[in-house]
């Protein structure tokens, strides 16, 4: 079965994120540019890169590598074809993060915003050790009401998402990342129009 996310077009998914009522794109990109900037790593990995939000806060002085990693090649295709600014050091990778985590290079620092909760704890716990960074930043969104997707136009184009998505507390993910030798340094928060908030969440090993 396919994942969720290869059916998703991503100017629905941008669109969505953007959107007055949701406004998750914006606050990412603000928040991306402290996790692109705060670590002494010269080498990243985005997980669940999406269409590249955020890239622009990335200096050809600063980074050798960085890999975007999606399940969607569309998106991949459309990062390629947006930062061709940063050929050279910009390498997508198409791997599915469910059963391919073996195929995911070293990296110094993992970035990872609003992936955990469609992989879950154990998946990511996976990824992590096999990427083996010194620096993991997350970003989770935490609730207010039951319905984690918020109200847009766009809203039943997620409807499938279900299938994948685990609801991922601070606590748990804290204790998960300690298991594996993480001990969290940084939590930022960013609240949403729409009562939700997006939480930030740095970890050093």
């Amino acid at each position: 079965m396919k994942n969720p996310w290869e059916e998703i077009s991503l100017s629905d998914y941008e669109n969505h994120m953007k959107s007055d009522s949701v406004m998750q794109l914006q606050a990412m990109n603000e928040m991306m540019k402290g996790q692109i900037n705060s670590y002494p790593a010269s080498n990243i990995m985005i997980l669940g890169i999406a269409g590249g939000n955020g890239l622009e806060h990335i200096s050809k002085d600063k980074f050798e590598r960085v890999y975007g990693v999606d399940v969607n090649s569309g998106y991949l295709k459309e990062v390629t074809q947006r930062y061709s600014c940063l050929d050279g050091i910009l390498q997508c990778l198409c791997i599915n993060l469910i059963n391919e985590t073996d195929k995911l290079p070293k990296s110094d620092m993992i970035i990872a915003n609003l992936l955990i909760e469609y992989i879950g704890y154990e998946c990511f716990e996976k990824a992590v050790r096999q990427v083996n960074p010194k620096y993991v930043s997350c970003i989770i969104q935490i609730n207010i009401k039951d319905n984690w997707v918020s109200d847009s136009p766009y809203l039943h184009v997620f409807d499938r998402l279900a299938q994948v998505h685990h609801q991922i507390e601070e606590h748990t993910l804290e204790k998960t990342m300690l298991e594996i030798g993480y001990h969290k340094i940084n939590t930022l928060e960013h609240m949403l129009p729409n009562g939700k908030k997006l939480v930030q969440i740095d970890f050093v090993r």
